[in-house]
């Protein structure tokens, strides 16, 4: 398209503060829960497996960035996940789709076979782009929120109900944990001894979010919580569980239910009042357990699917 007015161009880290403004604006207009920090942004792109010069897209009008697209390669399960903003000024100009064919002829390069991208389930604007693009919904996910002082009592040591924090130089033990937890779970790419460690060393996260119960020296379950984002900013009354695994052979012991309540006895420890968490709607154990809590539905996502090769 000769008139086509934007440059489609890798990102190069000069274009860090401009990506940073617009990452601030896409959560100030659409929010997300995501933190905007500069110092947060910058961890981000510096991710293990995860290269902004290749796998980072942007949109430029004149000297200013409008759009963006960030490939996240999990190739392990043969997918790239895409998380993509276009500022509302310069929508329906013909950007996302732009940015979609750099995405996919990266992905084909990378020989991933399918493209995901996750959307709120009221975003009527990027349900009509996907479609019109060709992703088809696949999956839905649950929001949902809890009131902490509604579950009652709960212990604020997780040491009174048999659980502990994860200790240094335990990764690869969480590692490996997790990967065992969440094999054959629709979406889940396994993780690395590198990419764990990341995690728990980056700005938002200590190893006091993490809980793990043990039977003796083996790990059979873990609890990760963390502080959601309100405005581009830590929450003073928000958390979440971010992630909930029990081993295989040891589910249906009520081991779940002890490490959700840990985890929000960690939550209200800090100070925190509300509790928020997806789950996977397919996951019929997990809704159950969630909603005899007292959690509730806040709002639901879709994850949109494409196929590549």
């Amino acid at each position: 398209m000769s008139d086509f007015p934007y440059n489609i161009r890798n990102y190069q880290p000069a274009d860090f503060n401009k990506y940073v403004l617009l990452y601030a604006e896409a959560e100030k207009l659409e929010p997300s829960g995501r933190c905007v920090s500069p110092q947060f942004v910058a961890e981000q792109l510096q991710r293990p497996n995860y290269s902004p010069e290749q796998d980072l897209f942007i949109a430029e009008a004149g000297n200013d960035i409008v759009g963006y697209l960030s490939v996240t390669p999990e190739l392990t399960i043969g997918r790239i996940v895409l998380d993509c903003w276009v500022h509302p000024e310069h929508r329906r100009r013909g950007i996302a789709t732009k940015l979609l064919s750099y995405a996919t002829n990266l992905a084909k390069e990378l020989g991933a076979n399918v493209a995901h991208v996750n959307i709120a389930e009221d975003n009527r604007v990027a349900v009509r782009v996907l479609s019109r693009l060709g992703f088809n919904p696949v999956r839905r996910f649950l929001e949902l929120r809890l009131d902490i002082a509604d579950v009652g009592r709960i212990d604020i040591d997780p040491a009174a109900i048999c659980c502990r924090y994860l200790q240094l130089g335990e990764e690869n033990r969480l590692t490996q944990l997790q990967n065992r937890a969440f094999a054959g779970t629709w979406g889940y790419n396994p993780n690395t001894e590198e990419e764990i460690a990341f995690r728990i060393s980056s700005s938002n996260c200590s190893l006091d979010d993490i809980i793990l119960l043990c039977e003796g020296n083996k790990a059979i379950g873990y609890c990760w919580t963390g502080i959601s984002c309100e405005k581009g900013v830590p929450s003073t009354r928000t958390g979440r569980i971010l992630m909930l695994g029990v081993d295989p052979d040891y589910r249906g012991k009520g081991i779940g239910k002890k490490l959700v309540l840990a985890g929000l006895a960690n939550l209200k420890r800090k100070g925190l009042q509300i509790a928020e968490l997806t789950a996977d709607s397919e996951n019929k154990t997990a809704c159950t357990l969630y909603k005899s809590l007292g959690f509730k539905v806040r709002i639901r996502t879709y994850w949109y699917e494409k196929a590549i090769n």
